[in-house]
Formats: C-alpha cells, sequence, structure tokens
C-alpha cells in the first residue's frame, strides 16, 4: 500500500495505470514466499489501495471482480516463476535470465490486457483508450517488476542481505554512485532540452558496477539510477521527456546491466570452480600420498593385533586385555579401509554404495563422540531420526559426518562450561532429500567465509591441513547431494543426500 501510494504519478483517469509501479514486485516476492495465504493477503492489499489511495469512482463489487483478477494475474506470475527459475524466482545466469525476462514481459502483458479490459467492460475508461492504456499499465507493472523485484530479492532474508551489504558497502560503489549522479545532472539538469539525447552516458556506471560487482552491482546501480531518472523527470518535466519515455529507458539500462552482470557472475564462478578443481586434485594426490604412506603402518598394527590375538588365545590373558586387542584390530582394519576407499575415491571417484538404515549409520558416527563429550563438557544432543534407508558408501558418509562432528566439537572447545551444546538433527524435504544438521554454539562463520571454508588448504585452525571439508563436500558431491554452511552467529553445516523413493522405507 505504501508503495502504492508512493507511485501513483501521473495515473490515467485516476486508475492504477501509472508509469511506474513497483508495487507488484513486492506482491510477487510475498506470493512466492506466502503461497497460497500471500494472495488472499494481496487482494486485500490491493483492495484497500484501491479504495484508499485512488478513490475509484466505481461500486465495491467492480473493484472487488479487478483486484480479484490482477490477483490471479500476479498468481500465475509468482507459480511460473516459481516453476521454471531454479533461485526460487530469481535468475543466477544467462538461460534463467532469458526464462526469468519472458515470464515477466509475457505475465505483465497478459495482466495488463485482462485488467484493462475489465476497465472497459465496466465503464471506468473510455474505450477508445484501450490500447493506450493496455501499453501504460504494462509498461508501468512490466518495469516496476523488471526493476525491483531483484533488489527486494536480495533484500529478503538475513542471509542474503549480509552478502549484498559485503558486496555493496565499498569505496567502489561510492565511485560508481557519484559518477550515477553526475551522468544523471548532464542528462536532465541543464536546461538546453536536447540535453536529454546525452542519455547513453547513464550507462557508464551501470557498466561499471556490474562489470566490477556483478549480477548485485547492476541490481544495485539499476534501481539508484531508475529512482534518479523518476525523480529528475518530476523536478525537470519541463524538458519534454515523458515519465513513460523514462521508464523505457529504465528498463532497457536493467536489461544490459542484468546481462553484463549475470555473464560476470558465470565467469567469475567458471573461474572459482576451476580453481577448486585444481586445488580438490592437488588435496586427491596428497590425499592419495598420506594413504600410501599410513597403508603399511596400518597393515602391520593389524598384524601386530592379530599376533596378540593368537598369542593371548595359546598362553592365556585377562577378558579385559583380549577385549581391548579386538578393538585395536578392529580399528585398525576400519582405519586401513577408509584409507584405501578414500585413495580409490580420489583416483577414480569410485563409491561402493550399499543400503544403509540412516538409524543404524547415525548410531555408529555418534557412539565414539557420545563416550568422550562428557569429558570435554559438551552437551551432544540427536534428535530421532526418519526410518528409512540411504543407497550410499557408508564408509564415506561416516567419514564426512565424523569429520563435521569433530569440527563441531572443535568449535565449542573455547566456550565456557554449559555453553558447549553440539546438535545432529535429519529431516526429509520435499520427500525427496534428506537433510542432515550438525549445529553447535560456536562462533559459526562469516558470509564470506561459509564458501571459502570448503576450498582445499584452507582452515580456521591453526593446526588444520583445510583438507576435511574439502573432502566432505566432494564424497557429498559424487552421491549426488550438497554440504553448505550456514553464515550467522553459531555453527550450522548441512548435508543433504537425495533419497531413492524406491528405497526410501526401511521395511522396503
Amino acid at each position: 500500500m505504501t508503495l502504492d501510494w508512493a507511485s501513483f504519478i501521473d495515473p490515467l483517469h485516476r486508475l492504477n495505470i501509472t508509469p511506474w509501479n513497483p508495487a507488484p514486485a513486492l506482491g510477487l516476492l510475498y506470493l512466492l514466499r506466502g503461497g497460497a495465504g500471500g494472495a488472499i493477503t494481496l487482494f486485500v492489499a490491493l483492495l484497500v489501495s484501491d479504495l484508499v489511495v485512488r478513490d475509484l469512482a466505481a461500486s465495491i463489487l467492480e473493484v472487488v471482480v479487478l483486484d480479484a483478477l490482477l490477483t490471479m494475474g500476479y498468481v500465475g506470475i509468482g507459480l511460473m516463476l516459481k516453476r521454471h527459475i531454479p533461485e526460487g524466482g530469481m535468475f543466477v545466469d544467462r538461460p534463467s535470465l532469458v526464462r526469468w525476462v519472458t515470464i515477466v514481459v509475457l505475465g505483465s502483458l497478459a495482466n495488463s490486457l485482462v485488467f484493462v479490459s475489465g476497465l472497459a467492460a465496466f465503464g471506468l475508461m473510455p474505450t477508445e483508450e484501450w490500447s493506450n492504456a493496455v501499453l501504460r499499465f504494462w509498461v508501468g507493472d512490466g518495469v516496476g517488476i523488471f526493476v525491483t523485484l531483484p533488489l527486494l530479492w536480495w533484500l529478503l532474508d538475513a542471509q542474503r542481505r549480509s552478502i549484498f551489504r559485503t558486496v555493496i558497502i565499498r569505496w567502489e560503489t561510492a565511485g560508481y554512485a557519484l559518477l550515477a549522479l553526475a551522468s544523471l545532472w548532464l542528462v536532465f539538469v541543464p536546461s538546453d532540452p536536447v540535453q536529454n539525447r546525452y542519455v547513453y552516458v547513464l550507462f557508464l556506471p551501470l557498466v561499471w558496477a556490474a562489470s566490477r560487482q556483478g549480477l548485485l552491482g547492476a541490481v544495485f546501480c539499476a534501481s539508484f539510477l531508475q529512482l534518479g531518472m523518476l525523480l529528475a523527470g518530476w523536478v525537470w518535466g519541463s524538458l519534454g521527456i515523458t515519465v513513460f519515455e523514462l521508464q523505457m529507458r529504465s528498463l532497457l539500462l536493467a536489461g544490459v546491466g542484468f546481462l553484463i552482470g549475470v555473464a560476470v557472475d558465470e565467469q567469475r564462478r567458471a573461474a572459482s570452480e576451476l580453481r577448486q578443481t585444481l586445488r580438490l586434485a592437488a588435496a586427491g594426490e596428497m590425499a592419495a600420498a598420506i594413504a600410501h604412506e599410513l597403508n603399511q603402518p596400518l597393515t602391520a598394527l593389524t598384524a601386530y593385533g592379530s599376533a596378540s590375538e593368537q598369542i593371548m588365545q595359546r598362553d592365556g590373558g585377562s577378558e579385559q586385555l583380549r577385549d581391548v586387542i579386538s578393538r585395536m584390530v578392529s580399528e585398525a582394519g576400519r582405519a586401513a579401509e577408509v584409507v584405501r576407499r578414500l585413495r580409490d575415491f580420489f583416483r577414480t571417484g569410485t563409491t561402493q554404495l550399499e543400503r544403509i538404515p540412516l538409524s543404524e549409520l547415525m548410531e555408529t558416527v555418534l557412539q565414539p563422540f557420545r563416550a568422550k563429550a562428557p569429558s570435554l563438557g559438551v552437551e551432544l544432543t540427536a534428535s530421532i531420526v526418519p526410518e528409512l534407508v540411504l543407497h550410499a558408501d557408508r564408509l564415506q558418509i561416516e567419514v564426512v559426518l565424523r569429520n563435521l562432528l569433530a569440527n563441531a566439537f572443535d568449535a565449542v572447545a573455547g566456550n565456557p562450561e554449559g555453553g558447549r551444546r553440539v546438535t545432529l538433527s535429519s529431516t526429509l524435504t520435499g520427500g525427496d532429500q534428506l537433510h542432515i544438521r550438525i549445529e553447535d554454539t560456536g562462533p559459526g562463520l562469516t558470509a564470506a567465509l561459509s564458501d571459502a571454508a570448503f576450498e582445499p588448504f584452507v582452515s580456521t585452525k591453526s593446526s588444520g591441513l583445510g583438507l576435511g571439508l574439502a573432502i566432505s563436500r566432494a564424497i557429498a558431491e559424487a552421491h549426488g547431494g550438497t554440504l553448505v554452511a550456514e553464515a550467522g552467529g553459531h555453527g550450522c553445516f548441512i548435508l543433504a543426500l537425495p533419497i531413492d523413493p524406491m528405497r526410501e522405507s526401511i521395511h522396503g
């Protein structure tokens, strides 16, 4: 409603037809997040805006019908965005940008045709102005969504706001913002009406922002320029530039900026993936070398343990000693198998898939940590796990979970007693993915470190090699899953693994 009030400029017959309408962008974002409840809230907001902001000369029934048509149109656009855009309504690469533009442009056009036809049918506007009204409503809604939705999407939640601040709050941003102000002054402020032909200078700050800060810079600068152009058009409207013309230029600027920003982000992602691949290859070589060096002493340890068992069977010995030696042999054998399997994984990507009950896997992983938690003053909590079977490489998934739990224990070690808590929980998401969360009360990771932590040889520990998380993510991705860290005031890692529907039930 506030956006409706602020953007109610140059309306056609005091209708909801303005050259700039950013409110639908907020409405779409609300729909993408709120589902069916969001549609009801959006309808009520549209209804109140029509009655309070615009004071339409129409009956309540007519207003209700028109706003219901608008709401259904926005719901349709929202559903298309949710279905065809991988990031829940926002583009991240050039193919998704093309899909996003297509949905926004065609969806806004369809909404315009239906809404303006409804206005004409109720006699709220002259029928001879139908085509002009369709064009103006289309441009107002389309540009409002096109320019405003990406900015609002980045400001939607705390994690994206943190990334936005990290990228935007720099001296460089002040530089291109000042260049944008200078460009706006050159185009609008001088009294010569032909100054507006220098509008192309507005591309300079936008190209700067997009090429240096990627999509985030393009989104911020496009929004900044649009607001500046609208204010300039309102203050210096005598220059003969209509708000409609300004919006078309704003649309062109935003489109070019988004295309450059997405291309820059894609190039950076490709470069980062290449560096990651090279580092992971180096980590694999290092892991293979370590495995080769460890294999011989582990084999010898197993042989010595087996010999000790034979001697004890022959000469006798206490039950406790036999149990200790048996465990030594078992753990040495398990360590040798882990080393061998990791070496094979890095060399050939080999995984030995088997059916594993999730509860059994969790119990195996948690057992050693439960044993040492009291002596370290750590409160270890594990929630009840879903009754399902994983189709995975048992040893590799155990390596991932043990590594994450060990990191969590290390993270809380510096906390005072009573503040050392580690929680492991698992939930089914969407019916086809298992999310295993390992949370701790440690200091957590910043937004910058949440991705860097997975790079080989990057570690927050003074004595760490920086291979644990890199290997863990590689194992997760080899299983068709993901491993991510949530930035925030506490530690949180999420291991996502796909669930085969045919293998989901433990009783299957």
